[in-house]
């Protein structure tokens, strides 16, 4: 079934889901909106046992759309945004008690990556790319960034990743446990599903028990971080470094920040 910015196809009890909005699967309301749905039908649908989040083309998801960022000015609420949108998302994706596998076919940046970090299995294609992405434009840890990160890399390794704004390649990624396993371009994709029917014909109830149980253990504070973070992101979305990381990344430039 096809739908602007979302995709869905069911098979062998696998339903995947892939994120398809040129050029670089950027998020704007009505796409989260319409991926929101896609995860709450394949709760309630029996049929579904197991699912795929993947993107289109070249990119998982670049994150939100900066474009959107700039129409609204100085009057984008970041906090009613975030609770709004990827916040509803990641505590998705959580509360789903289904395995999810992220099939990370390209760059992850921004909320690109907080989302393909809140599912359950990540495995990447050899040109996928992980970005934190906030702190290029001035602004905080979003899309439970802030548990993910130091939960999977440490705090030392996750600050630097944060800080710097570096770019880690899929076998980075792969040495530093954001993703489980890395494999050629084209093989991805059949890899993902053959993993993904093998799940979907497994005890499906008791691994959605398991996977509730990690929520209850590892990321029992992470309703409470999605919250915290929207407030900082309220904070930092005020600055005046924010507004030269937005006008910086929209005219191709170096930004000057100054910690203002």
């Amino acid at each position: 079934m096809a739908t602007m910015s979302i995709y869905t196809d069911q098979s062998d009890g696998v339903l995947t889901i892939k994120l398809d909005r040129p050029k670089v699967n950027a998020f704007d309301l009505p796409m989260v909106d319409k991926l929101l749905a896609a995860l709450a039908a394949a709760e309630k649908d029996d049929s579904v046992r197991c699912m795929v989040l993947t993107g289109s083309g070249r990119f998982f998801s670049a994150g939100q759309d900066i474009s959107d960022i700039q129409e609204a000015g100085e009057d984008i609420p970041y906090r009613d945004h975030l609770e709004r949108t990827y916040n509803q998302v990641v505590r998705k994706l959580r509360a789903i008690e289904k395995p999810i596998i992220g099939a990370i076919n390209g760059p992850a940046a921004g909320a690109g990556l907080g989302i393909a970090l809140a599912t359950d299995i990540r495995w990447a294609a050899e040109r996928a790319s992980f970005s934190f992405g906030f702190t290029r434009i001035g602004l905080a840890a979003d899309s439970g960034t802030s548990v993910f990160l130091p939960m999977i890399l440490g705090l030392s390794m996750a600050s630097e990743f944060a800080f710097d704004g570096r770019i880690l390649t899929s076998e980075e990624a792969y040495r530093h446990g954001l993703v489980s396993r890395v494999f050629p371009d084209l093989e991805l994709h059949q890899e993902v599903h053959e993993y993904a029917v093998k799940l979907a014909a497994g005890p499906t109830r008791a691994i959605g028990l398991t996977k509730r149980a990690f929520n209850r253990t590892v990321l029992k504070s992470l309703d409470a971080a999605l919250a915290y973070e929207a407030i900082l992101q309220e904070i930092a979305g005020r600055t005046a470094d924010h507004k030269e990381g937005v006008a910086a990344f929209l005219e191709k430039r170096s930004p000057s920040f100054r910690g203002a």
